[in-house]
């Protein structure tokens, strides 16, 4: 296989790029060949290089069916992705992350697969979760490769060396040994922020933990009185003490980190700290920058009462309801969820996988990945709750979201009114719902 040929880079410049792309992508040949366009949305090089292997691997198992991979860069992908599927062209096989198949699926983009999909041999191999969250309103949209769960990835020299036993347990101690790490003078920073895109994701990370007693733990954005978690008042104490992180222990420059900056900041040195998905092990790993020795993770951060509330969040393969291939599309997304493919992606880029009994492997119960077992292990201190990320609503509200966090980064708004803008977005929109 000429990997080469089957890979599809969208350019960073223009649309008009992609819409040639979106063209030339996907139909069949003169000679009876089959030709899928997938297109992935969450891309590194690495990732990217795993996803064609696997793809390589499929082709050889299905004579007749070739997959190009198209790869846009991460802070454009959803953009460029909708407008694929808006053209209603080059689209065969797509990501679909929690966060946009409610979008998705309003706008009659994505091809139902509960006919598939219970059928397959693999299904039952799949983890309650796995099958759970393939179901929405009724249909399956997608199925899952993974599952993403937030811990504290720490240089544990600097811990040591700021004369700390271990990692922060809370928020509050977090801000503590930050702001004591914290040496512009030699580069070295405590935190690395999120103020770019999705940074608005740790600001409610940090209201979900000081809310935790009263959450609606199957609407984490709710309590359970039916407010919204940014009416309450530990919510003020919540966000004043996480954008303390920014005034008292983050760069200047991470006002615009999103998540390539954080990442690099966390493994060049420069920042002790770093909330993140279980991806980043396997990219920290990696690192040359970094030994295995200077750094480790911790469970989630618990709030003022000693718990934390752990989104499951998730993201996987769905087909495109435009696709003229939807049977080798699902057969794609089949193999793609198959036991040996789908228990290496998720080890390769560290995700909770969704294969039943894979967690059990050591792999999962050593170095880095410790944490993620300790908070699975403590149900009562790590509560697992949801988040509403399949409303209509959730790109709009991410837009939102990110512009009042800027905001506040800049001076032009108050941790209140932030507060009171988010509470105010939300109670109107459910009100609209009833």
């Amino acid at each position: 296989m000429n990997r080469t040929r089957a890979v599809v880079t969208a350019s960073l410049a223009t649309v008009s790029m992609l819409a040639l792309t979106a063209c030339s992508g996907g139909g069949s040949a003169a000679d009876g060949t089959v030709r899928l366009q997938m297109v992935e949305s969450l891309t590194n090089p690495a990732r990217t290089a795993l996803i064609r292997e696997l793809l390589d691997e499929f082709e050889a198992e299905n004579p007749g069916v070739t997959v190009d991979l198209v790869s846009p860069p991460t802070d454009q992908a959803d953009q460029k992705l909708q407008q694929m599927l808006q053209s209603g062209r080059g689209v065969d096989v797509l990501e679909v992350r929690d966060s946009t198949v409610g979008a998705f699926s309003n706008n009659g983009w994505l091809h139902d697969l509960s006919d598939e999909a219970t059928t397959w041999a693999g299904w039952d191999d799949l983890t309650e979760n796995a099958q759970a969250v393939t179901a929405e309103d009724g249909a399956r949209y997608y199925v899952p490769y993974g599952f993403y769960g937030l811990s504290l990835f720490y240089r544990t020299d600097l811990v040591e060396d700021a004369g700390f036993d271990g990692p922060p347990t809370s928020w509050e101690d977090l801000l503590e040994q930050a702001s004591a790490i914290q040496d512009p003078g030699q580069n070295t920073y405590g935190y690395a922020f999120r103020g770019g895109q999705n940074g608005f994701s740790n600001v409610v990370a940090a209201v979900e933990a000081y809310t935790i007693d009263d959450l609606d733990v199957e609407n984490a954005y709710l309590l359970q009185d039916g407010s919204t978690i940014f009416s309450a008042p530990e919510a003020q104490d919540a966000v004043d003490t996480y954008f303390s992180l920014f005034e008292e222990a983050a760069p200047p420059s991470a006002v615009s980190w999103g998540y390539p900056e954080m990442v690099e900041g966390f493994t060049n040195g420069s920042t002790a700290f770093l909330l993140q998905d279980p991806e980043v092990i396997a990219t920290v790993s990696q690192s040359t920058t970094i030994t295995g020795e200077q750094w480790s993770t911790a469970p989630l951060l618990t709030g003022p009462t000693g718990k934390a509330a752990q989104p499951l969040a998730t993201a996987g393969w769905g087909v495109a309801e435009a696709s003229e291939h939807q049977e080798e599309a699902a057969d794609l997304v089949e193999f793609l969820s198959g036991a040996e493919p789908a228990t290496r992606f998720a080890q390769e880029n560290s995700l909770v996988p969704i294969i039943d009994g894979a967690g059990e492997d050591p792999f999962y119960a050593e170095g880095p990945w410790t944490s993620y077992v300790t908070m699975t292990e403590d149900p009562e201190t790590y509560v697992n709750v949801v988040q509403p990320r399949g409303v209509s609503w959730w790109t709009e509200w991410e837009q939102k979201a990110d512009q009042d966090l800027q905001a506040v980064l800049l001076g032009s708004m108050t941790t209140s009114e932030l507060l009171e803008e988010w509470d105010t977005f939300w109670t109107e929109k459910y009100a609209a719902e009833n």
